[in-house]
């Protein structure tokens, strides 16, 4: 309760808190002046930059950057500063007022926005349009994002194709080269394209990015952009190659011109490297090839090194420019996970249930902040040095300040090795000799927790959840989640929650005892009307023990307190965003101040005019800024994580393992004694009869869908929500869908 106090003054008028409440009443209207302001700029900043992007093959706008390219390029940074400050410095300086904003929004933006209408309405971020097709299920305003895209490169190519017959009329060509020249130029404007659509590939990837926090897109959900982009990148650079192939093999130089590399202008060997290094990212990364051999897939994936560093080697500084700006986020996104990943975490407990699921339960420190629906990557290097693993928490972060949880589906052979690994621990730990005991400690690596970075569970105050086999774990942080909010008396919009989970087997059923929910509740039921519905498909009937079954783990190892526990780090995920943003703006002034020391010290009075070589001085300045303004603040931030952790240590050793005992206990109740529980057999759930029945029960309402689970149960969820509000009526309630599954 005392960690919730400071916001319980903003919200609830108590005893001898009258002159803080009336202090907190003198600042929304400057606070909210400010943030009005700055969402405007930020809107006006954004939607100029993605006009001028978008109208750029037009006369209109190649002539104003003309302009701009002259009356800039006699400054210091010549026509590199020129491009970078038209299309790169834009996402910098969003960068920069998403830091103010979200310092001055502070836990507000971390609470989320509630509905503030009498009445439910249609969201296009959670209609969803389109429930099948290449795309998955797609909401409306993604429908509009993809279209604009489409647009943009046909208008794009159409207009291009008509500035090079233009272009040809005027010159003075024999009509048998006509076609080499078209496809050459022709290439030439779709790499140009595909430069473009770069800039947008590397935002959605930038996992703990300020702008992914600022609009509220959790990381499971950008990926899936990156993916689309990813797609109509490569193709337009694969067009750009072919065409230039072709021409060239028209004009009878192929050889020569593909192992040319010219020191002034684009040097085409390194374009074909990264070419081909983008080709292996691409085909490994197609849903048959990803799902037949997901390690190739990840492996090759880190070839966007080789196919950054040779794109810029091919273009050149001032043409790397155009993306460069997206790309320098990317780099300070992943040089930070990097520092992250390599903290070794402390695993408290974990336990082997016979339904073939682990929990491990980690250790974090109190500052590190994270909500329901987050997600962590997990690494156990006593397996792989190199295989990373999306695992959705658990636990709720009101679960106990010093750990969080997450349940694992034995699958592969990763997880089977993890499996293996954890009941070895327990026979040693079952021989209790101190040698073996202190031998088993088990470790673990971690990046995140990422997700929503308000808690967005909380902004429906009718909830229904529907999970399918394992998907069930971020649904037990969100119940944990609400249920210690009412307890605590702290805001909690959701009233209303019915759970649907569809398993093969009746025995994953008892996981529902991991969350119990008297002990951190005992009168919920008079705030919440919880209901569960869970779908047995695999059984006909129950078996003689149901109802009276109850979960034991087959295999259980706590391991030993220790002085100074070993938590997740701070840097990356929903963290600090004093930390985070004091990172991005040291890193991109360091730029700055390399790029301006190396003019004036080298380029400019060396008369260096190589473009590959500007280019790799410029990615340089990239990454030396990353490396050494990065760092400072990194290392600064690490000081101020272990001066803090300590403060912690003193509290955690006085409860001993209480929180870690306490949190794995077991409820010895059933299932159908503990929860309101239905359980059918040999059947799946039937959408339509649910929806409609809570329609009916709710009345006109705004009901929160959320589904984690396989593809095709997202369908079916998504297919139904927009049947039931494309025929809704008056009376009836509007259902917003939103997916909580991963897929890379």
């Amino acid at each position: 309760m005392e960690e919730h106090s400071a916001n319980e003054t903003l919200l609830f008028k108590k005893e001898g808190t009258a002159a803080i409440v009336d202090v907190s009443k003198k600042m929304p209207l400057f606070i909210s002046s400010v943030k009005w302001s700055l969402r405007v700029f930020m809107w006006v900043i954004f939607i100029t930059w993605a006009a001028f992007i978008f109208m750029f093959p037009s006369d209109f706008v190649r002539d104003l950057v003309q302009k701009w390219i002259l009356a800039t390029n006699g400054t210091l940074f010549g026509i590199t500063g020129s491009v970078f400050m038209l299309f790169s410095a834009p996402i910098l300086l969003l960068a920069f007022l998403a830091f103010a904003y979200l310092c001055i929004s502070g836990d507000e933006h971390r609470r989320g926005k509630k509905s503030t209408t009498r009445y439910p309405g249609f969201r296009l971020k959670t209609f969803p349009l389109v429930v099948e097709g290449p795309f998955g299920v797609v909401s409306a305003a993604e429908s509009i994002g993809i279209v604009i895209f489409i647009t943009y490169v046909i208008w794009a190519i159409c207009k291009e194709t008509s500035n090079n017959l233009n272009l040809l009329a005027s010159l003075d060509l024999p009509s048998e080269k006509w076609g080499a020249w078209m496809l050459k130029h022709t290439g030439r404007r779709l790499g140009l394209i595909g430069l473009f659509c770069l800039t947008f590939l590397f935002l959605p990837v930038a996992r703990g990015s300020i702008l992914l926090r600022l609009i509220d897109i959790p990381f499971e959900q950008a990926t899936r952009y990156h993916v689309w982009l990813g797609h109509l990148t490569m193709f337009l650079f694969s067009l750009h190659g072919i065409f230039y192939v072709i021409g060239w093999a028209i004009d009878r130089h192929l050889i020569h011109k593909l192992l040319e590399w010219k020191n002034v202008g684009v040097a085409n060997l390194a374009g074909a490297i990264s070419l081909l290094a983008g080709l292996c990212m691409w085909i490994t990364s197609l849903p048959g090839v990803r799902r037949l051999n997901f390690e190739l897939f990840f492996y090759t994936h880190q070839l966007y090194v080789v196919f950054v560093v040779f794109l810029v080697l091919h273009v050149g500084d001032f043409i790397f420019s155009f993306a460069a700006g997206a790309i320098f986020l990317y780099m300070l996104d992943r040089f930070l996970r990097f520092f992250q990943s390599r903290k070794t975490v402390d695993v408290l407990s974990a336990r082997c249930f016979p339904c073939g699921t682990l929990e491990l339960v980690l250790s974090k420190p109190a500052n590190l902040h994270y909500n329901a629906l987050s997600w962590i990557f997990l690494q156990v290097r006593d397996l792989s040095w190199l295989q990373w693993h999306p695992f959705s928490v658990s636990s709720s972060p009101l679960d106990g300040k010093n750990h969080l949880a997450i349940l694992i589906k034995v699958l592969g052979d990763w997880t089977a090795k993890l499996e293996g690994r954890i009941r070895m621990d327990d026979e040693k730990e079952s021989e209790k000799e101190p040698l073996l005991q202190s031998s088993s400690r088990l470790t673990v690596s971690v990046e995140g927790p990422y997700g929503h970075e308000s808690s967005h569970h909380l902004t429906y105050e009718n909830l229904i959840l529907i999970a399918g086999g394992i998907g069930i774990s971020p649904f037990f942080a969100v119940l944990s989640d609400v249920l210690h909010r009412i307890n605590e008396g702290t805001p909690c919009l959701p009233k209303n929650i019915v759970i649907i989970w569809a398993v093969k087997t009746s025995n994953e059923l008892p996981l529902l005892q991991t969350v119990d929910m008297e002990s951190i509740c005992p009168n919920f039921s008079d705030s919440l009307n919880l209901e569960i519905l869970a779908y047995v498909t695999r059984e006909s009937e129950p078996s003689l023990e149901e109802g009276i079954k109850i979960i034991e783990p087959v295999s259980s190892s706590t391991f030993p307190a220790y002085k100074h526990r070993r938590g997740i780090s701070v840097l990356v995920g929903t963290g600090n965003i004093i930390w985070s943003g004091t990172y991005v703006v040291a890193s991109t002034i360091g730029f700055i101040v390399t790029v301006a020391m190396l003019d004036i010290f080298y380029i400019n009075p060396y008369n260096v005019s190589y473009w590959w070589y500007k280019g790799l001085l410029f990615l340089a300045c990239m990454v030396v800024s990353v490396l050494i303004f990065g760092g400072l603040v990194i290392c600064l931030w690490h000081i101020w994580e272990r001066k803090t952790g300590f403060n912690e240590v003193g509290d955690t050793l006085e409860n001993g393992n209480s929180q870690q005992t306490e949190h794995k206990q077991l409820n010895k109740k059933s299932v159908q004694e503990q929860y309101p529980t239905t359980i059918r057999y040999g059947q799946r759930p039937d959408f339509r009869d649910v929806f409609e029945s809570m329609s009916d029960r709710w009345g006109s309402v705004d009901i929160g869908v959320m589904v984690c689970g396989p593809p095709a149960l997202q369908t079916s969820v998504a297919k139904e929500c927009r049947t039931q509000n494309l025929k809704r009526r008056g009376n009836d309630a509007v259902f917003h869908f939103n997916s909580h599954s991963f897929d890379l």
